[in-house]
């Protein structure tokens, strides 16, 4: 299975507040901001969005393009790149693999977590 081609662009940064008013200066639109310094925008016309995430100055920075995919399960890795990490659970939902192009660019690969099984209620004993 193929991907549906690029969702979304990671950005880290090292000043999330001008980071954010660059893209916004683009013509950019805040769609929600996290309590830990990251968020999304969305252009007005479409095309991917951008998550712009702050990280410590001693970090070095990286761009990260995000493929969608229907379903982890089906999705086979091309042969000219590497898988960096596989499919994992994230704490926003979905199910990443980290995957590197032939020259080492990490491109993350998402896809819908599995619903969890709801637990049946259990009476309380007293």
């Amino acid at each position: 299975m193929s991907t549906h081609g690029i969702d979304g662009v990671l950005i880290e940064t090292h000043n999330w507040g001008k980071s954010v008013a660059f893209w916004q200066g683009l013509g950019y639109v805040l769609e929600f901001e996290t309590d830990h310094h990251s968020g999304q925008l969305r252009h007005p016309d479409g095309g991917p969005y951008v998550f712009i995430a702050e990280r410590p100055p001693e970090q070095p920075l990286q761009v990260v393009l995000g493929l969608r995919v229907d379903a982890a399960t089906e999705f086979k890795p091309p042969r000219a790149g590497s898988v960096k990490r596989r499919f994992t659970r994230q704490h926003w939902g979905s199910l990443q693999m980290l995957l590197a192009d032939p020259d080492g660019r990490v491109l993350g690969i998402e896809a819908p977590a599995p619903k969890r099984p709801r637990r049946k209620a259990t009476k309380r004993r007293k």
